[in-house]
């Protein structure tokens, strides 16, 4: 009778390549993760951004797109993106916005990414059609820094679109990040 199995030999060998396959692709698969997470939350504040724009289009209204702690109201605190964002139509045209309870809430927010997002604009105001809406950049920075940094750059006219560097082409700067 013939018996089954692996050498001792054998069984080493293909432990050693499993671990040298493994540890090759753990790296990879971080990189894939924190892409993800990024691309994430890019594609929500771009939502966010095209949301209100088009509200405030077809409703003839300004909407409001501001950093928020609790999903209900801004934040107040310039450029601090990292807790979330809400998006608002600011009906009563208050100076500077700041969203009542009976004001419609169109959309919230709160990011996956572990790093910060941080813009030079304390909120984003987005008028009806023939009227400069708010321009601005955020920047989303994970754990990687400034070399994985990404901006969402918004025009005087509400549209959004990403880019490595900021609106003058310069290498993008994360906070506290290297």
């Amino acid at each position: 009778m013939r018996q089954r199995g692996l050498t001792l030999w054998e069984l080493l060998c293909t432990l050693a390549i499993a671990g040298v396959v493994a540890g090759l692709g753990v790296p990879s698969f971080r990189t894939v993760v924190l892409d993800a997470r990024r691309t994430t939350d890019i594609n929500a504040f771009v939502l966010a951004v095209q949301l209100a724009r088009s509200e405030a289009a077809k409703r003839g209204e300004p909407a409001v797109l501001c950093p928020s702690l609790d999903g209900l109201h801004c934040a107040g605190d310039k450029g601090s993106y990292g807790a979330g964002w809400l998006v608002f139509v600011n009906v009563d045209d208050e100076r500077p916005p700041e969203r009542a309870d009976a004001e419609p809430l169109l959309y919230v927010h709160t990011p996956e990414m572990a790093g910060t997002i941080s813009g030079n604009r304390a909120l984003f105001e987005f008028r009806p059609f023939r009227k400069r809406s708010t321009n601005g950049t955020v920047v989303f920075c994970d754990v990687r820094g400034s070399a994985a940094a990404r901006a969402v750059i918004v025009s005087y006219t509400g549209r959004p679109r990403v880019d490595s560097a900021d609106a003058g082409g310069r290498a993008l700067q994360c906070a506290g990040l290297p």
